[in-house]
């Protein structure tokens, strides 16, 4: 069940609008971000946490039957076999509230999400430098 209050400005206050027991998975889903990307700053982008580092790295949000993972187009297709058990599209990914949230994968995409932006970061930065 997502929370309707637009004044929602941090995560501790949307992750307080659920109900206990997704709360718990929402704050695990938190801290494995937190522990894969200790350098990105913690969010609220589009009503949900989200986290940037060199630009948003990951999105992920609390509904009624599962959570659901935004870790862009990029995220999903580098995984696309490792997530092929669970809903998803282009840019998002479904994990069920009834099953286990597979934690060593969202650790993988977050780094992997961390190392593009960085790349990208870096490319912006040697561009910006040539034409000074």
């Amino acid at each position: 069940m997502k929370t309707n209050d637009a004044n929602i400005n941090d995560v501790d206050k949307y992750i307080a609008g659920f109900p206990p027991d997704t709360q718990k998975l929402l704050e695990k889903f938190r801290a494995t971000i937190q522990k894969a990307a200790p350098q990105a700053e913690e969010v609220i982008s589009y009503q949900m946490p989200a986290y940037k580092f060199h630009g948003m790295l990951v999105y992920f949000a609390g509904y009624k039957n599962h959570i659901g993972f935004y870790p862009t187009p990029s995220g999903i297709k580098a995984f696309k076999e490792e997530l092929s058990a669970f809903k998803g599209a282009k840019g998002s990914i479904q994990f069920p509230l009834d099953k286990s949230l597979p934690l060593q994968l969202i650790t993988k995409i977050v780094k992997f999400r961390m190392k593009e932006n960085l790349e990208t970061a870096e490319i912006k930065s040697i561009k910006k430098k040539g034409n000074a």
